[in-house]
């Protein structure tokens, strides 16, 4: 058999040039990290301004306790890749990158889960949800989200809640009026606002087994009712008053049902305000008269200094 030798050995040396060739660009795109020591750790993370968990901080003792954190370390001692696991561990940290630079600095970006909503149930249980119904453990965050209460397990948290509380903060009106959702035993839907002393009744939410479509379904009836309920707060309490009802029932599409708040009370909230409003009267009245004397009391002082005339 005739062997091509010739063509061996042009593959052989074509093999070793290229891998020359690699590891030679390789070394060259590679800054020597021996006698290298990290001089500064950037650290961005996403949403860190609009209600976050995290902060610069936290991450820097993350690692700190990790034993990881990069600054005053050798480069080539630092590893991107543990200190990316490690804070990927953390239940706060949606994703985590790190890498190095050519001049001793650590860049670590993270991107966070972000809360949307407060679970406080009927059980005790106090936890957080994110934009994806994913469940985020009790911490010292205190921004101002919609707390739900009431009949609450961890699954009608996650699958109705969830995109209930993404429905309602879709909406800057609604974002802001509403504090609260109570789950009733029957799993009907209370809402509480801000503003105006009652409760709004929507419902119940679709069910469906479909994850996607269970979302969608939930975000047009809450689009619904909620477009119905600014109407009726625009044409309707706008003109009656913001406390005049105890309970409005949105459920049914062709019409609002409200109950008006007890007379008792309607009468003790009028004598109230009445009383407010004539403390604030009789503030006014001492006010302007204190005002007046010490108007006189100036003139008669700017009328004894004009008579004694100049003096020398």
């Amino acid at each position: 058999m005739y062997i091509q030798w010739k063509k061996i050995i042009i593959t052989v040396l074509d093999i070793v040039l290229a891998v020359y060739l690699f590891m030679a660009v390789t070394s060259w795109n590679s800054p020597d990290e021996s006698g290298m020591v990290c001089s500064k750790v950037n650290i961005s993370i996403s949403d860190s301004n609009n209600a976050g968990f995290l902060t610069a901080g936290e991450i820097k003792r993350i690692l700190e306790k990790a034993r990881l954190y990069p600054l005053d370390r050798k480069m080539d001692g630092v590893n991107p890749r543990a200190i990316e696991e490690a804070l990927k561990v953390g239940p706060f940290v949606k994703t985590a990158e790190c890498y190095k630079t050519k001049d001793g600095h650590v860049n670590i970006s993270i991107t966070q889960r972000m809360p949307i909503i407060r679970i406080k149930s009927n059980s005790g249980a106090d936890f957080y949800l994110d934009d994806n119904g994913g469940i985020l453990p009790n911490s010292k965050y205190t921004s101002d989200l919609i707390i739900a209460t009431g009949n609450i397990d961890n699954n009608f948290a996650r699958f109705y809640i969830a995109p209930l509380a993404k429905a309602i903060s879709a909406s800057p009106l609604w974002l802001n009026q509403i504090e609260q959702i109570n789950v009733l035993p029957d799993k009907g839907i209370e809402l509480v606002p801000r503003v105006g002393d009652h409760i709004i009744f929507i419902g119940y939410l679709p069910q469906n087994k479909g994850s996607w479509t269970r979302k969608h379904e939930i975000n047009l009836f809450v689009t619904k009712k909620l477009s119905r309920l600014e109407k009726f707060y625009r044409y309707g309490l706008s003109q009656a008053g913001w406390n005049k009802y105890a309970y409005i029932d949105i459920e049914f599409d062709n019409q609002i049902i409200c109950r008006r708040r007890d007379a008792n009370a309607e009468r003790a909230e009028e004598q109230a305000l009445e009383k407010e409003e004539k403390a604030g009267r009789t503030a006014d009245r001492k006010r302007t008269e204190e005002e007046e004397r010490e108007k006189a009391r100036k003139e008669v002082e700017r009328q004894e200094t004009a008579a004694d005339g100049p003096t020398e």
